[in-house]
């Protein structure tokens, strides 16, 4: 246990003991990491057309109709897949997937039909767009990074002056970003991409219109968790000519979130705010070196590592969500997953 809490302590520190100043601090480990990582499924269902492999999430698609989303344990960061997986990483994503986009019904309609699995949705299949959505509320992450760099202008939208690190913005703004097959995402303006034909001009104000709602429907759900949504990002397909909210939202690895209390104090004092995503990730990886540029080699990710990483999600899903995690308990997590999928599909005859 010693060995372990000193590898937590590097991992959230910077150098010697200097604290990070984003990260919450850790009181021992609360759970013990008792399942191994799921870091590929390979079913065969009935009807089953096609497998896709993404990052993070096997994608089956059933007679074209409807795709069963197996969200793995595989982590990612810097487009790049680490090599080993965070146990209960996939159930954390998933179940606060849906808790969200059961939330935000209302607003847009999504792609879900039900969870058969807690590492499982089972959908609508529709036609995605070439488009991601992020939406901001504050000047963080890369687009604190380009505007540190001079940058006064972020796909086509014109940033204050005189602006630091974590500021709010005079109200949300909207940074799009090319749906890439392979590679990088690439930012581009409302006028781009209606211009290249991704989306059409009543496409994009539409999704424009949905994108500011879910926005401000989770900033409502984060600041009764005593959080604050800094920025997200969703993406949506067309079922016919209806525009519907697919993949995940408002999970960790697709947000950004702040603690409310201090945040006018840190910001006022020129401190780090405290954050809840995976940007611990990003940046344990940067700092080793590692930012998913060519030559460049991940880090070892010691047991140790991956047990901090895991025990960070678990944290994440209870402050996002105000409930305590519970651990899957299964002797054959694969079996029961296959055959939960198996009944719903029936189901859906």
């Amino acid at each position: 246990m010693k060995s372990l809490k000193q590898n937590l302590k590097k991992l959230f520190c910077r150098k010697g003991n200097q604290t990070r100043e984003f990260f919450i601090p850790l009181q021992g480990l609360r759970f013990l990491i008792d399942m191994e990582a799921i870091t590929s499924t390979h079913f065969n269902f009935e009807n089953q057309k096609s497998l896709y492999v993404g990052k993070v999430r096997d994608v089956y698609n059933i007679a074209d109709e409807h795709l069963v989303m197996v969200v793995s344990d595989r982590i990612s960061a810097f487009d790049v897949v680490l090599p080993k997986g965070i146990p209960y990483k996939g159930q954390i994503l998933n179940t606060i997937a849906a808790k969200f986009l059961d939330a935000t019904a209302d607003i847009v309609p999504n792609w879900k039909i039900c969870t058969p699995d807690t590492m499982v949705t089972l959908g609508k299949k529709c036609n995605p767009l070439k488009l991601e959505v992020i939406v901001r509320g504050y000047l963080a992450g890369s687009a604190w990074r380009e505007y540190k760099n001079g940058a006064r202008e972020l796909c086509g939208v014109k940033l204050p002056e005189g602006m630091r690190e974590n500021d709010k913005f005079p109200q949300p703004i909207i940074t799009p970003t090319t749906k890439a097959d392979e590679g990088h995402d690439e930012n581009i303006s409302k006028a781009e991409a209606i211009a290249q034909g991704i989306v059409s001009k009543e496409d994009f104000e539409l999704l424009e219109k949905y994108s500011l709602a879910l926005f401000e429907r989770g900033t409502e759900i984060a600041a009764k968790r005593g959080l604050i949504l800094v920025d997200t990002k969703y993406e949506f397909g067309k079922l016919g000519d209806e525009i519907i909210l697919i993949d995940e939202i408002h999970t960790p690895d697709s947000s950004r979130y702040f603690y409310a209390e201090g945040y006018e104090q840190r910001q006022a004092n020129g401190e780090k705010q405290r954050q809840l995503s995976k940007e611990f990730v990003r940046e344990w990886l940067m700092e080793n070196g590692f930012q998913g540029k060519e030559g460049q080699k991940v880090p070892e990710m010691t047991d140790e590592i991956v047990n901090n990483i895991s025990e960070r999600y678990m944290e994440l899903y209870e402050q996002i969500t105000g409930e305590k995690f519970i651990k899957r308990e299964c002797p054959d997590v694969l079996k029961s997953m296959e055959e939960n999928i198996s009944k719903a599909l029936k189901e859906l005859r």
